[in-house]
């Protein structure tokens, strides 16, 4: 697994063995940074459930502002601030150890909000409607900004955002909503 475009392409994102993760396919991360790259440059981007760092690393790669990497898996966390000092990308990088709700309280409380989200948390949960409709409701998404979800089927039932986009990747979907006045 490595980046695959930008300043930072070629270079290796380890942490694929850590029990829990599921890191997003380079052919599956090529296809959606392909789609959303003229929503990345100086943006303020999430990765809520980031387990390797493999979206938010890519985003920082084609050259966001700021990206918050949230996990609530240890090793994941020491995995992504180790890659941030590899990377010498420690001024464009906040890592947080919460669980997502914690998060996003967090969020809320210090009035942060984002043009990039991306939601990628395990396929059993079925959470994305539920963290979606947060972020509507405590306006963590910026007008024009996007949530990226990463999901096993089409369950999602979202009212609150544009969905712009739709694609299979073998046995995942790709769904990207826009927050759009």
């Amino acid at each position: 697994m490595k980046i695959i475009s930008g300043f930072l392409k070629g270079r290796k994102i380890s942490g694929y063995e850590i029990v829990g993760t599921r890191p997003t396919m380079d052919r599956v991360k090529e296809s959606l940074f392909g789609m959303i790259q003229n929503d990345i440059k100086n943006k303020i981007v999430l990765d809520l459930f980031a387990g390797t760092g493999n979206l938010g690393f890519e985003a920082i790669s084609n050259g966001a502002q700021l990206c918050y990497f949230n996990d609530i898996n240890k090793k994941c966390i020491l995995n992504i601030k180790k890659m941030i000092d590899e990377f010498n990308i420690n001024e464009k990088a906040i890592v947080m150890n919460e669980n997502y709700i914690s998060a996003l309280e967090i969020f809320k409380k210090n009035n942060i909000s984002f043009d990039v989200v991306f939601l990628d948390p395990p396929y059993n949960d079925k959470i994305e409607n539920n963290i979606i409709v947060y972020i509507k409701e405590n306006n963590l998404l910026k007008i024009n900004g996007i949530i990226v979800c990463e999901v096993d089927s089409l369950y999602l039932n979202i009212d609150c955002y544009k969905k712009i986009k739709e694609k299979k990747y073998g046995d995942k979907y790709i769904v990207i909503y826009k927050y759009e006045k």
